[in-house]
């Protein structure tokens, strides 16, 4: 999983509003690097392509934090709206977007020291991100279709309910970097107005 130096997170909390807009955006550089390697890829196979708009422009990085950063990162930039997250699943989190199209997912564990998957993150790897987030018109499609021509399996057997009315699954895959393969957990989100997009996979 890509590592975040700690003074970015660190920076996230400050009270000048430039350094934790630099933070941020760098923060977004270093976890959609290698994310965009892999999802690229897959949008090359004219199916999948079909299914993901342009990864470019559309990349949320999410960022585990323990509680106490993530609450000052969320007093830093004005207490923003708490997701509305599955009460069964392990995740407190809120959205920061920027101008500049940068937009980061902060989350944190509801039990810190659980068994929950944000709470054994954090224990195994610290802070860093987590995973990272690109919209899809139809995920079991698209999980479909990474299956067969990519043998790559869903983590789940079909797509889950996520934040804000979201559907989700994830994927973990592996991203060939300059310095060597780098696992990265990719998810795909279907939002209420994707469903309206055209699901002929054929």
């Amino acid at each position: 999983m890509p590592a975040i130096p700690p003074h970015l997170i660190e920076e996230l909390a400050s009270d000048d509003e430039f350094a934790r807009t630099l933070a941020a955006e760098e923060i977004h550089r270093i976890g959609r690097t290698p994310a965009l390697r892999v999802v690229k890829a897959w949008q090359a196979n004219p199916h999948l392509g079909a299914l993901l708009p342009d990864p470019e422009l559309n990349v949320v990085v999410g960022l585990a934090v323990q509680p106490v950063t993530f609450a000052a990162i969320r007093t830093a930039f004005g207490n923003p709206a708490l997701a509305t997250a599955p009460p069964d699943q392990d995740a407190l989190e809120f959205e920061l977007q920027f101008t500049s199209g940068v937009a980061l997912d902060i989350l944190t564990s509801r039990e810190p020291g659980g068994e929950g998957a944000i709470a054994r993150f954090l224990a195994k790897f610290g802070e860093a991100v987590q995973q990272v987030e690109f919209p899809c018109h139809h995920v079991d499609a698209a999980a479909e279709f990474l299956k067969t021509k990519f043998a790559l399996a869903p983590l789940y057997p079909a797509k889950r309910p996520g934040a804000n009315g979201t559907l989700i699954n994830f994927f973990l895959a592996t991203s060939d970097s300059p310095a060597g393969k780098e696992k990265i957990l990719i998810e795909l989100f279907e939002s209420p107005a994707s469903l309206e997009a055209p699901t002929n996979h054929n």
